[in-house]
């Protein structure tokens, strides 16, 4: 257990998944709204979405003293978002903004409370027609990988 806060894993089987899988995680104290500003999140669902559904995969959360909106315990946080395609959150500072764009993960920043699995079944539906343009980079970027990643088991020679 890392000293900034918890996290719990749950299983999602390998052969359940879908090459266009992309984890997402939302600012939550209670893993049915997004209703937390990034940098005094006590908490993070992150899910793992395909074009057909969404699971939870993972929550995150932070002793109360570390979400105060602590600067030093940002580098934890966003360590716990690696691999995600993006954030919800309330808000973010610009600070957390820099780091996590820096990192890889967007924020996405709604202007009021919303319920979690009404944006987890938007972004399957963007994942299976497109339409939302960080959906639509975080694939492309998906597919970049693998395709690296293809080329390097097979090895290459110039």
């Amino acid at each position: 257990m890392p000293p900034a806060g918890r996290r719990l894993k749950l299983a999602w089987p390998a052969a359940s998944a879908t090459p266009a899988m992309l984890k997402i995680a939302f600012a939550s104290d209670d893993r049915i709204a997004v209703n937390q500003h990034f940098g005094a999140a006590r908490g993070f669902a992150i899910y793992a979405v395909d074009g057909e559904r969404a699971q939870l995969i993972e929550v995150a959360e932070f002793p109360a003293a570390a979400a105060a909106g602590n600067e030093q315990i940002l580098p934890a946080k966003i360590a716990t978002l690696a691999g995600c395609a993006a954030v919800f959150c309330l808000a973010a500072g610009a600070s957390a903004v820099k780091r996590l764009i820096a990192a890889g993960v967007p924020p996405i920043r709604l202007d009021d409370e919303a319920a979690i699995e009404p944006l987890l079944k938007e972004i399957s539906r963007a994942i299976r027609e497109g339409g939302i343009s960080w959906v639509d980079q975080a694939l492309r970027q998906d597919k970049d990988a693998a395709r690296f990643e293809r080329m390097a088991a097979d090895g290459w020679e110039e």
